[in-house]
């Protein structure tokens, strides 16, 4: 059964798959390949999704944790803020013109982030599946969406449906069918087969209501 925490697995999958390659191309142009510099360079729009994601977790997610597990979130809000101390890092090497010091602190980053995805997957959200009604649930991702800035959404559809798989790709656009308008849907449709191209069959075939859009 997919319920609305599927939404925030996925976002988390691109998140690590992205900044995977993000650091990787970091540490090749340290190493002198060239070529790569608009790779390295897509760490600024990752942070963008970064921080609309912490941001909606702080106003949606964290209050509902606190009333079922008070106390637990304050070490998710020092994360954030040790996050924004990295991206910070990253922008300056990068802006500065110094691959090494950038690949250093992409490296930093993503260390820093996947440890901070690993402790959401298995106890935040595990706390949120487990102790936070279905509605709550809900709302809260309500929250979470309303956070983006309506006209970078096309934007930020073409950079999440690439980097999550089939199951992700299903479980989103099965939670976006139920909390979105109709003709919004419809128009997101469009945007998601634009972004996946020849794996939209597949998409279809695992919802099959989107042949209808």
């Amino acid at each position: 059964m997919t319920t609305p925490i599927d939404a925030v697995t996925a976002i988390h999958n691109a998140f690590r798959r992205d900044m995977a390659a993000i650091d990787a191309a970091a540490l090749a142009a340290a190493r002198g390949t060239p070529g790569l510099a608009a790779t390295v360079e897509r760490f600024r729009f990752f942070n963008e999704v970064l921080v609309w994601h912490a941001d909606g977790e702080e106003v949606a997610v964290f209050p509902a944790v606190e009333q079922v597990a008070p106390s637990v979130t304050e070490a998710y809000v020092q994360d954030h803020r040790g996050l924004d101390a990295a991206f910070d890092a990253l922008n300056g090497a990068f802006s500065a013109g110094d691959a090494l010091q950038t690949a250093r602190a992409s490296a930093a980053f993503k260390f820093h982030l996947d440890l901070h995805l690993a402790k959401e997957d298995t106890h935040l959200y595990r706390i949120v599946r487990e102790r936070v009604s279905l509605p709550d649930q809900g709302r809260a991702m309500g929250i979470m969406a309303s956070i983006i800035p309506q006209d970078r959404f096309p934007e930020l559809v073409a950079w999440l449906y690439p980097l999550i798989g089939n199951d992700d790709r299903e479980n989103m656009i099965r939670i976006q069918q139920m909390v979105m308008p109709p003709q919004a849907f419809a128009g997101l449709t469009l945007l998601v087969q634009e972004a996946i191209g020849d794996d939209w069959p597949e998409l279809t075939r695992r919802v099959p209501e989107l042949e209808a859009h």
